[in-house]
């Protein structure tokens, strides 16, 4: 099946994804409902065939560009919409926006050949809870999908120091004043908010304190109310911009 996938490897590749979020939870009951959305029919066709041999996934419709992308969103409410960033009409991540507002519980994979930082960050900012290359394995996809599914944030490693060096590109650029105190982070947040900004997940981070899972995940959904944000990657980024933390 790789074949269809242009850039794609074959199975068997050995470059993973970094995940960042909770661990995968029970078996579900009900299949992961997918939308797919990109400008290349082939490409489309490809992932609708790699997919329809995974039992708990089901590809529920397709879209070639943005604005179309918003219009099934709406309608077919998906659980996960794998989607390019660059397309004619209306582009990926500016539907992003879009698609949460007409669909808020849609998880949204931004799945490209984009390895541009700008991309990564717009993304991100747009509500993105992954962004992988196009050059990930095709069972990797599967993978990527379910853990999103599950809650956690999916990025290409190659994109994870992207995104760690534009974390300090904002901090060398970013010297005016805050408007408003940021929130008060434990020394024990900021410990755990430093680990996610390695891309560690929380199975990792609690052996790295030597303290619970549960306790990881009870100190990250924290760091989220504090911050009043909705993911870790977003965690991340506010802290970089707020020079709460530091990547050295």
């Amino acid at each position: 099946m790789a074949d269809s996938f242009g850039p794609m490897r074959d199975e068997g590749a050995d470059d993973g994804v970094v995940g960042m979020g909770p661990e995968a939870g029970s078996p579900r009951k009900e299949p992961i409902r997918v939308l797919v959305v990109d400008d290349h029919a082939l490409f489309r066709r490809g992932l609708e065939i790699v997919l329809a041999a995974e039992e708990d996934i089901q590809v529920v419709g397709e879209a070639g560009d943005g604005a179309e992308a918003v219009e099934k969103a709406a309608d077919l409410l998906p659980d996960i919409i794998l989607m390019d960033v660059r397309m004619p009409k209306r582009g990926g991540i500016e539907a992003c926006t879009s698609i949460k507002e007409v669909a808020p519980s849609a998880k949204i994979i931004m799945l490209t050949i984009s390895d541009e930082e700008a991309d990564l960050y717009d993304a991100i900012k747009a509500g993105a809870t992954g962004y992988l290359l196009k050059e990930i394995s095709t069972d990797e996809v599967a993978t990527a999908i379910r853990a999103v599914a599950d809650g956690q944030s999916q990025i290409s490693p190659s994109m994870a120091s992207k995104l760690l060096t534009e974390f300090k590109s904002m901090i060398q650029r970013t010297d005016e004043r805050r408007l408003v105190p940021a929130p008060r982070l434990t020394d024990r947040e900021l410990e755990v908010l430093k680990l996610v900004a390695t891309g560690m997940n929380n199975r990792d981070i609690a052996k790295e304190l030597f303290i619970s899972e549960n306790t990881v995940k009870n100190h990250v959904r924290n760091i989220l109310e504090k911050l009043q944000l909705h993911s870790r990657m977003e965690a991340v980024v506010y802290a970089m911009r707020e020079k709460i933390l530091e990547i050295r």
